[in-house]
């Protein structure tokens, strides 16, 4: 039924509304157009879902609250730091490294990492797996998952690396 709701009227109805919702809650006019967009777009996706149309204004409201609390979550967990304010984490790869690389160097040096970390390496990278989808894959947890992964990338940067000055002059 709420697949006849027509989405243009909801935007006229409630855009407003669920941008000065969203604009209370990031203080940022920018960050509130995405969030209020954001809400939007799960509504097209999965607005059918919805038996009673007259819960279509909390389902909005409701959404968006969500995703704001799941930004948030999300950027506690992953900060933004300018480059300038992390130079130790960035990793000194050189220029000609990156240059003479490709998916084929990559898959050899990939084959060199413990297999313990390879196969969640290329699940995620290669395959495109969720860190969920891989959990169950390997019938492993989904922090163990992340941890493989985390584990096999740093493995085999040093085997790329290693695999670089083997090649310098």
């Amino acid at each position: 039924m709420a697949a006849k709701l027509d989405f243009e009227v909801l935007v006229d109805r409630y855009y407003a509304a669920l941008f000065r919702f969203a604009l209370s809650l990031t203080r940022k006019e920018s960050d509130a157009r995405d969030l209020t967009q954001q809400t939007f777009w799960l509504w097209a996706r999965k607005g059918h879902q919805l038996n009673d149309p007259g819960k279509v204004k909390s389902w909005l409201f409701t959404t968006l609250h969500r995703e704001f609390l799941q930004a948030q979550r999300r950027s506690t967990r992953f900060p933004h730091h300018e480059l300038e304010e992390v130079p130790d984490e960035i990793p000194n790869v050189p220029s000609t490294l990156v240059n003479e690389l490709d998916g084929g160097i990559i898959l050899e040096c990939l084959q060199r990492v413990d297999p313990l970390f390879k196969a969640p390496v290329a699940l995620f990278y290669l395959e495109q797996h969720s860190y969920q989808e891989i959990a169950e894959v390997l019938g492993i947890p989904l922090g163990t998952v992340k941890s493989r992964i985390a584990r096999g990338i740093a493995q085999l940067q040093n085997v790329v690396l290693q695999r670089h000055k083997r090649k310098q002059p």
